[in-house]
């Protein structure tokens, strides 16, 4: 609920910000007169303040510069830094007239206004992100910036907030990383992602140690930090005996997959799926935009592994299931499930086992429908044999449709209906489904928010 109430304040706050910049009146006055339905609620005189020393600051010749990547993107936000229970604000510029031109500025309440109290200025071309972390446990938010150096350089620092300003921790380049905390010692620790000076990818883990950061370990990745920061990923997660864990994912050419999983193991970080022949991931895979989760809500991390299944007709298409494994602390795999993932229809599909090496698929596309259609593989001469059909009907009819025949009803979306048909074939064979066995498999991808990366 206090998330809920701070971004509906933050909403507030930008639009008065913006309206008052542009000359329009601060008595914002709560009303239901029928013309008048969309007023906001007048808010607090301090923000009113607030606005007008941002609007000194862009009146000396400042622009607003917000985070352009991960959760906190907005111009001005709103953060409790010292525990107190009141929020402060930060506010980001850039002022191409300064020597250093990226600029956040905290404003700290006092009484019924807000001080600008600090500044951290920054060169570079943009601000990257910003996280909010407490890491000495002290109450205290340490304020972890990511800032765009040049086109293909990043630089991160971490700032403690201090009674005479912010104080600088850490600075190192970097292309992506995590707060995980993976010594399990209640305190959120950093992982960072980067280059060594040979160019080979490493992760380096620090800890608060002494007053500071400290790097307690190191550990090499398998892929470049090219590889890693396209289409890449840092998944937190959980080993099958419960030890938290960090997967890295890369991408190489958008054809395959490298995974890193990086854990503490004897008090080093350690990444417990490289080779100790090859000196790379054993996790390398088909690339089919997945990336690695809780597949089954048991609480523990899946990593995806795509398996040829041959589509029926022997064409070229590539219909595959998907192998979802996880690991223990000494990257031993093991599948718990496999999937049929329809990515062009959104929806994947629980194969049993008995299935493996047994079927065939096809998918087929008309006007307003998208079917994938399962067959018995069949042998010595035989053809195969249509046992079940899935289909995506989209239209004005799609209602209809849905129920037409045999079908029935699986999930329905606001602009889509899946249905499934049990065929002929499904009967007679020995590994055939019900009605309510096909539902229990079915389930829609879900749609990750793009909110972007730190």
């Amino acid at each position: 609920m206090r998330r809920i109430w701070r971004t509906v304040l933050l909403i507030g706050l930008l639009t008065l910000l913006t309206g008052l910049t542009a000359g329009c009146s601060s008595d914002i006055k709560m009303t239901f007169d029928p013309q008048e339905l969309y007023s906001l609620p007048k808010l607090p005189a301090k923000y009113t303040e607030l606005n007008n020393q941002i609007n000194k600051i862009l009146e000396g010749g400042a622009e607003y510069a917000a985070p352009v990547s991960g959760t906190n993107i907005q111009p001005v936000q709103l953060w409790d830094l010292d525990g107190d229970g009141r929020e402060e604000a930060l506010a980001f510029f850039r002022n191409a007239a300064d020597e250093k031109p990226l600029k956040i500025c905290i404003f700290t309440a006092t009484g019924d206004t807000y001080e600008l109290t600090a500044t951290i200025e920054s060169s570079g071309t943009a601000i990257y992100s910003i996280s909010y972390n407490d890491l000495d446990g002290d109450g205290r938010t340490e304020l972890v910036v990511g800032w765009r150096v040049g086109t293909e350089l990043q630089a991160l620092t971490v700032y403690a907030l201090r009674p005479d300003g912010p104080t600088e921790l850490l600075r190192t380049d970097y292309v992506k990383y995590g707060i995980v905390d993976l010594d399990e010692n209640q305190m959120e620790d950093l992982v960072v992602l980067r280059s060594l000076p040979d160019g080979e990818g490493c992760a380096e883990y620090y800890v608060w140690q002494d007053g500071g950061l400290v790097s307690r370990s190191m550990a090499r990745v398998s892929m470049t930090m090219a590889e890693l920061s396209q289409q890449g990923r840092l998944t937190q997660g959980t080993l099958r005996g419960g030890e938290p864990a960090l997967f890295v994912t890369g991408v190489v050419e958008s054809a395959q997959t490298v995974t890193d999983i990086l854990a503490m193991r004897n008090g080093e970080l350690t990444n417990i799926v490289l080779s100790a022949a090859t000196g790379v991931s054993t996790e390398v895979a088909m690339f089919r935009s997945l990336y690695p989760m809780d597949i089954n809500g048991d609480g523990l991390t899946e990593v995806p592994k795509p398996a040829y299944l041959p589509a029926w007709d022997n064409s070229e298409d590539l219909y595959q299931r998907i192998d979802w494994n996880n690991y223990d602390i000494n990257g031993k795999a093991q599948t718990v499930m496999s999937t049929y993932h329809d990515m062009e229809d959104g929806w994947y599909f629980q194969l049993p086992e008995e299935w493996f090496d047994q079927i065939l698929v096809s998918r087929s596309v008309s006007a307003d429908e998208a079917a994938v259609t399962f067959y018995i593989r069949g042998g010595h001469g035989q053809s195969p044999v249509p046992f079940l059909r899935i289909t995506a009907i989209t239209g004005t009819s799609r209602e209809s449709k849905a129920v037409r025949g045999g079908r029935f009803v699986l999930v329905r979306k606001a602009e889509t209906i899946y249905s499934a048909e049990l065929l002929e074939a499904n009967d007679s064979w020995s590994y055939g489904m019900t009605e309510d066995e096909v539902r229990a498999a079915f389930s829609l991808i879900a749609t990750e928010w793009a909110e972007g990366e730190n």
